[in-house]
């Protein structure tokens, strides 16, 4: 039980009077001038107990006071004891508060937990394109077994419930695996079929040399020229 006092104003403000004030399993002595009003009780409370005055309700003698009733005027007297209670939907909305803010965290500490674990085979992802680079190949299990890991952390991403912030970064760690699972798509390819690229390179250059040889444009005459000599002859034929 926790006992506490606090003194308000002085003599000249008029005569003062020592009330109790129970709250739940506390208890506060509280001396105040005997004209104050309940809404002053309430700004004195606030300091002592962390509740706004919106946030509290005064009991006297079984009844609601409001704000503007006067303490001498309905009957506080020296000793009197007020009983204070937490507004419900105040104490209500505190409790969502308190549970979105704690979701708010956990989703926190789960997208921090799979951005870990992802910057863990992202190392494993560039390991593997630099080592390509160098001629290295590799059987097409590490790219499976690389990717299947992967796609286990966009599971965990998906099963997360995350609000605001949170959700943003979320998006994030989503994107980011989706970008490493294309480029061990891309990387699997290529150590599959290394000259793919090359063969592509060649076809079109090859294409390229035979438009600009011209011999398309050598070929299309070459009809209409004889067809122009028979007819010719015909008309010699004629005469």
């Amino acid at each position: 039980m926790l006992v506490q006092k606090r003194d308000v104003g002085d003599a000249s403000s008029g005569p003062m009077i020592k009330i109790k004030v129970s709250h739940g399993s506390y208890h506060h002595d509280i001396t105040v001038p005997a004209h104050y009003t309940f809404g002053d009780l309430k700004r004195v409370l606030a300091h002592e107990t962390g509740l706004q005055p919106k946030e509290q309700r005064l009991l006297f003698r079984g009844k609601e006071k409001e704000d503007m009733d006067c303490l001498d005027m309905v009957g506080v007297k020296d000793k009197s004891k007020i009983i204070l209670l937490e507004d419900p939907a105040s104490k209500e909305k505190k409790l969502e508060e308190m549970k979105k803010n704690q979701s708010l965290l956990k989703a926190y500490e789960a997208v921090a937990q799979v951005r870990a674990e992802v910057d863990k085979l992202s190392q494993k992802v560039v390991t593997l394109e630099t080592m390509m680079r160098s001629g290295t190949r590799f059987a097409d299990k590490e790219f499976v077994v690389l990717t299947e890991l992967l796609m286990m952390q966009l599971l965990k991403l998906d099963t997360i419930e995350a609000e605001g912030e949170a959700r943003a970064q979320r998006r994030i760690e989503v994107r980011r695996v989706q970008s490493f699972v294309d480029t061990l798509d891309n990387l699997k390819a290529r150590n599959s079929n290394p000259f793919s690229n090359s063969n592509n390179s060649v076809s079109v250059t090859t294409k390229w040399e035979t438009f600009e040889s011209g011999l398309g444009s050598l070929c299309s005459p070459t009809v209409p020229l004889q067809t122009s000599t028979k007819i010719t002859q015909e008309w010699e034929l004629f005469d």
